[in-house]
């Protein structure tokens, strides 16, 4: 066991929990791509160490484009990949059409976004907001596009929570009915907080963007899924 093993579990201990590895469910996603419809795939139940109590309540999601992430047992899954990346949806009801402009509903939501496409653009925004080390990706981008220097902003967002564990990954709070990182891209404002971790990959660089928003009674959730993104990208 490594030191961040040792560590989570001294913590549980402290909590009166005992670690342990459990398997949870795999539920593959449909998807669609530029080439046409992409079928779930198959996959086998996945390990996930932490308090079992709290981890029988996840599955892990996979779509065929390669992206999966942990998200409650019962939910609906659906996953696009295109010029700009890929990216995989996970709500508690069924997805609609309306969800891939701006949904309310609980979510888990994770994006891996190309800095050498269409992506650039949004890469480009979350880089001027948290990753000041790499504004000169930023600033290619405005000029080879010749776009205004008022195209990003420079800095957080004013009610973002952030938590800069380094130069290339940053963990985020955009609490309720605030616009901030968790609400660029899929998630709309809504009264339950949003909770994610923005992760910057490569020398391009790529990005990878995971967003939770979770009902009151699962938000216990969210650490672990978080977590298990960050270990799988630190």
């Amino acid at each position: 066991m490594d030191a961040r093993g040792v560590l989570i579990c001294i913590a549980l201990g402290a909590l009166g929990l005992q670690a342990q590895t459990v398997r949870v469910p795999f539920v593959g996603c449909e998807s669609s791509s530029q080439t046409g419809f992409l079928k779930a795939p198959k996959g086998a139940t996945r390990a996930i160490q932490g308090d079992a109590r709290m981890i029988r309540e996840l599955a892990h999601y996979e779509a065929a484009n390669g992206l999966s992430v942990l998200a409650p047992k019962g939910w609906q899954c659906f996953g696009t990949s295109g010029s700009s990346g890929a990216e995989l949806l996970v709500l508690s009801r069924p997805i609609t059409a309306a969800d891939w402009s701006r949904t309310t509903s609980p979510a888990v939501h994770v994006e891996d976004l190309s800095g050498e496409t269409s992506g650039r653009f949004e890469v480009a925004e979350v880089i001027a907001r948290v990753f000041p080390a790499r504004r000169a990706f930023v600033q290619g981008v405005l000029a080879m596009f010749d776009l205004p220097a008022s195209t990003y902003t420079y800095g957080p967002y004013p009610d973002d929570k952030l938590i800069v564990r380094n130069d290339r990954l940053v963990q985020f709070q955009t609490p309720p009915r605030a616009e901030g990182l968790g609400t660029m891209s899929r998630l709309k404002a809504n009264d339950d907080p949003i909770d994610g971790v923005a992760t910057l990959e490569g020398k391009t660089p790529d990005l990878l963007m995971l967003r939770v928003r979770l009902p009151r009674e699962l938000r216990t959730l969210t650490s672990i899924i978080i977590d298990q993104v960050q270990r799988e990208h630190r």
